[in-house]
C-alpha cells in the first residue's frame, strides 16, 4: 500500500494545488490527513515540481513568524494534473473490472476470463 501512495502522491500534490495555493507544511498536513503520507515526503517532492516547471513559488508574510513560500500550479502543472487524473480513471477502472470479475473484451476471453 505504501507504494501506491507515492506512486499517486504527485498527482494528489497538484489537486491540492489546483483548487488553492499552499505552503509545503499544509500541503504535507492535508495529505498527512487524507492519505497517511508524512510530512518529510513534501520537502523532495516540492522541489523536484518546481524544478520540472509544474509548480513556482513566492513568499508571503506570515502573522506567526518569517514569510511562507507558498507553492502555484504553473500551465505545465496543470496539464500534468489533467494527463494524470485521465491514467489514473483508466487505472482504476481497469482494476474494477478485475476486482469484479467483468470482462475488458477479447483479451479476458484469451486469458479464460469468460466461462
Amino acid at each position: 500500500m505504501v507504494q501506491l501512495r507515492k506512486g499517486v502522491l504527485d498527482m494528489c500534490v497538484l489537486a491540492l494545488l489546483a483548487r488553492q495555493d499552499g505552503y509545503a507544511y499544509d500541503i504535507a498536513s492535508r495529505l498527512a490527513e487524507e492519505i497517511g503520507m508524512g510530512e518529510g515526503t513534501i520537502y523532495p517532492l516540492m522541489r523536484r515540481m518546481q524544478a520540472d516547471g509544474l509548480v513556482r513559488t513566492y513568499l508571503e508574510e506570515s502573522s506567526s513568524g518569517p514569510p511562507r513560500k507558498y507553492y502555484q500550479l504553473t500551465k505545465a502543472g496543470h496539464a500534468a494534473l489533467a494527463s494524470q487524473k485521465t491514467e489514473w480513471n483508466t487505472f482504476t477502472a481497469a482494476v474494477a473490472r478485475v476486482l469484479e470479475g467483468r470482462s475488458a473484451g477479447p483479451a479476458a476471453k484469451i486469458a479464460g476470463g469468460n466461462r
